[in-house]
């Protein structure tokens, strides 16, 4: 039996598993909480995510280990499962269908990523690592997950595919995750590095990424990176957008 209470009003909701503390936690907020606008699937989502992330750590360590890099092998699946499952969205269980699967999503007008179960959006994840559909790596800090960079080709993204020539050729760095305890200690850093570092390995001729113009606000995680973190490793401006600003680098500097 399950037991946990409702974020924002303490009541109590208890059910037989995850899946049905989905379930219970949205009869829940359409009872108690009509003024929320999220479809039933993303409420769903948000209940599971909460009963996944329970007890995650979300203060920030004031030092931590050696940090390791490694592509996401078949072997590392499980670990990418592990650092989505139960570590990187703690405070956020409204992300927590997530799995960097968005990026490369064609989804009707007018849907969004949480309407989808998260049962199924891990399991498509999976299989497009295991599949070399999408390609990142993860860091480790003293052997224990911690975060993660999707580095796809440009052709795997339909949110960032151009169907020109260079969509083979260009390797795009669209999402970071880092578990709350690792941030801000050059995790990001880290991973951006290897990606660089292996580009010319993967037939790549350049290298592209899209960060906020104004980054994140609070708490809230900026997941494409900061701008300055490009910058410092010669990424150049491309184009400007309402949301993102372009920037790109070719493999061989």
């Amino acid at each position: 039996m399950i037991s946990h209470p409702c974020d924002a009003c303490g009541a109590s909701i208890e059910a037989d598993d995850i899946d049905a503390y989905g379930d219970a936690f949205l009869v829940h907020v359409r009872a108690a909480h009509a003024d929320w606008p999220y479809p039933d699937q993303a409420v769903r989502n948000v209940g599971a995510g909460t009963i996944r992330l329970e007890g995650a750590p979300t203060e920030r360590l004031d030092t931590i280990g050696a940090i390791e890099v490694h592509p996401v092998t078949a072997d590392r699946i499980d670990d990418f499962l592990e650092l989505f499952d139960h570590k990187v969205f703690a405070g956020f269980p409204q992300w927590s269908a997530c799995y960097c699967l968005e990026p490369h999503e064609v989804l009707p007008d007018g849907e969004n990523p949480g309407m989808r179960p998260w049962r199924e959006r891990r399991t498509e994840m999976a299989e497009r690592l295991r599949s070399g559909a999408t390609v990142g790596y993860l860091a480790y800090v003293d052997g224990d997950v911690a975060g993660w960079v999707n580095a796809s080709h440009r052709s795997a993204y339909s949110l960032y595919r151009r169907n020109d020539d260079e969509d083979d050729s260009t390797i795009g760095v669209s999402c970071f995750a880092i578990a709350p305890p690792y941030r801000f200690h050059g995790l990001a850093k880290a991973l951006l590095d290897r990606v660089v570092a292996d580009a010319s390995g993967r037939g790549a001729a350049w290298l592209e990424a899209y960060p906020f113009n104004d980054g994140r606000e609070g708490n809230n995680p900026d997941f494409r990176g900061p701008r300055s973190m490009y910058d410092q490793r010669g990424f150049t401006e491309v184009k400007v957008r309402q949301r993102d600003t372009v920037v790109r680098r070719p493999v061989a500097d």
